[in-house]
């Protein structure tokens, strides 16, 4: 946000290169340097003189702030393969760009250029992908899902491989022990955010033996490690993306609940998104921190259901509370709708598509039912959350 960046660096710049005042001087006397002043001397005597230059003072302490965007599940079914990618996101592009850091959810691994491609229940999907989230204004993405091993080591490879060639950072998943053990932080705005990314299973497939570190499952202490371990090398603050949940379920099932408690009691861990339900779930405060248990589908094929079409977009601005010290100030939702079958599928944002008069109406009725769905559910857990109209 380049406006607010250079509010924040030109107070910087003033407090420390702004007049600054001689021992002694007035401010209309500061552009120029007196001379010497004897100190209480005889003639004949050692001469002394006032202290020069004066120490400069420290910097005004000015708060830093940023925003996090993070979206639902971006799950490739087959009848979106021949879809224009970048067409497909175009309308959430200007939320998503216009957050500081935008954290998507990419949940299934990629395939060869060229193929073949395959669709659920073991999923190889255009590469092409990459680059659109990246247009779209994609930051990073997490990549620990039941389907991250879908298509082994080589699927994992290819997969980072193409985020890697679109310019966009990943944490979940890793083509290496190196990689694994390196923690992801992004420098946002002058901010270290570190990411990790966690999936409760890989549906019954197993990683190989001497590869344990393809994809992360979830466990709480190996989650605290990593967190700890992005703190460790500067983390500020730490985003935890988790895969988790009942598929189909509004309702956070008792793990969600537990593992996001253990996981926000730490002071390791700022912020949770959550996925894997295909369906949105609530947000809910912990203590001074947030979870969001389920942001839906942000990209899909699932059209069985209206549910199963909704998303959502989480939007949190983090502001500096003290020195190095950052909460959540203001925990916003941004619902998505996915349009599905007769053209182009294409995740529309809900809240404009209502209003628009250039939509045809049946479409602003979908949109305008969907933002209401995706409201009731994230309000569900008791959190003071504005809606976006």
């Amino acid at each position: 946000m380049p406006f607010r960046r250079a509010v924040l660096v030109g107070a910087a710049f003033l407090s420390v290169f702004g007049p600054v005042l001689l021992a002694g001087a007035s401010p209309d006397s500061a552009t120029a340097a007196p001379d010497p002043v004897p100190q209480g001397g005889s003639a004949g005597s050692a001469t002394q003189f006032a202290a020069w230059p004066p120490a400069l003072s420290a910097p005004a302490w000015v708060p830093r702030t940023f925003t996090v965007v993070g979206s639902g599940d971006v799950l490739l079914h087959s009848g979106l393969w021949h879809d224009d990618f970048r067409a497909l996101l175009k309308d959430v592009a200007p939320v998503v760009s216009a957050a500081d850091l935008a954290i998507c959810h990419l949940e299934t691994p990629v395939g060869r250029p060229g193929g073949p491609f395959s669709g659920y229940p073991i999923f190889l999907v255009p590469p092409r992908i990459a680059p659109a989230l990246k247009s779209t204004g994609y930051d990073a993405c997490s990549t620990a899902s039941n389907h991250s091993i879908d298509g082994g080591a080589a699927g994992v490879d290819r997969t980072l491989d193409a985020l890697d060639a679109a310019g966009i950072r990943h944490t979940g998943t890793a083509r290496s022990a190196a990689e694994a053990a390196r923690p992801a932080i992004y420098e946002i705005d002058g901010v270290r955010v570190g990411h990790v990314s966690f999936t409760f299973g890989l549906n019954g497939l197993r990683e190989p033996g001497d590869k344990p570190w393809l994809a992360n499952e979830l466990d709480v202490a190996a989650l605290l490690r990593q967190a700890h371990e992005a703190r460790a090398a500067g983390a500020e603050f730490v985003v935890a993306s988790i895969h988790w949940g009942t598929e189909y379920a509004h309702d956070p099932n008792t793990q969600q609940r537990q593992v996001a408690r253990q996981v926000l009691r730490s002071p390791d861990v700022d912020l949770v998104l959550g996925h894997h339900a295909h369906v949105v779930q609530p947000f809910e405060r912990i203590g001074s921190k947030w979870v969001a248990y389920g942001l839906g589908n942000h990209v899909s094929g699932q059209g069985f259901s209206a549910d199963t079409r909704d998303g959502v977009l989480a939007r949190f601005t983090v502001t500096e509370v003290a020195p190095g010290r950052f909460e959540i100030t203001l925990a916003e939702a941004l619902p998505t709708w996915m349009l599905l079958g007769a053209g182009p599928a294409r995740v529309l944002d809900a809240a404009r598509c209502a209003a628009s008069h250039r939509d045809p109406a049946a479409l602003r009725r979908d949109c305008r039912a969907s933002w209401r769905r995706t409201a009731d559910q994230v309000r569900r857990g008791g959190a003071d959350i504005v809606v976006e109209r």
